[in-house]
């Protein structure tokens, strides 16, 4: 088991796909984040659920609510609370709409991840995957400026950090469930 944190990224607004995607059933689970927490617990001691309030959740599991309340659904809120709640150094970022982000692609990553960057990402011939790395705490005070100047483009931020890019060749791991249409593809595919 891996003994970095893991940070599941669930307090998104999931304005596209028209209805809280944390929340929809997904492969015998009764929400999408029950399962990645389930699964991802057989991979990391420590599995933790970002989000705005945990209260919309009927499981028992680790959160970390948003240090602020306000109307912004952005990640940097995420990355600022998980920071500022956990003491390791590193954690692994994954958005809950990612679910079929294996244990190969998550040891690829912790095996090309060094303390000479400030992250490490998965990246395809589509482009980075900025929700599924590993994020080291040199960028925390990078985080924090970034709400205050209100800048969440996490692409552009990373582009600018010391950020190490892990290539991988099958794109349909990386499927993200931002759709109606990726959501039933989802289904089918589990």
């Amino acid at each position: 088991m891996i003994d970095t944190p893991c940070v599941i990224f669930a307090g998104g607004k999931s304005s596209r796909m028209g209805e809280d995607k944390a929340l929809l059933p997904f492969a015998g689970f009764s929400t999408l984040t029950e399962y990645q927490y389930s699964r991802l617990s057989k991979i990391f001691k420590t599995v933790y659920i970002s989000s705005k309030s945990k209260k919309k959740f009927d499981f028992e599991a680790n959160f970390i609510e948003d240090i602020q309340t306000e109307a912004l659904y952005a990640p940097t809120l995420g990355f600022v609370s998980a920071f500022e709640l956990l003491k390791e150094e590193k954690f692994f970022a994954l958005s809950v709409d990612a679910p079929f982000v294996n244990d190969a692609v998550i040891y690829k990553l912790f095996s090309e991840d060094s303390d000479l960057y400030d992250a490490t990402i998965a990246k395809t011939k589509d482009g980075m995957q900025p929700l599924c790395g590993i994020y080291h705490r040199s960028l925390e005070s990078q985080f924090i400026k970034m709400i205050e100047e209100d800048s969440h483009k996490l692409g552009f931020f990373l582009k600018k950090s010391r950020t190490h890019f892990t290539h991988f060749e099958n794109t349909k791991l990386f499927l993200n469930l931002n759709h109606q249409h990726e959501y039933q593809e989802a289904l089918t595919l589990i």
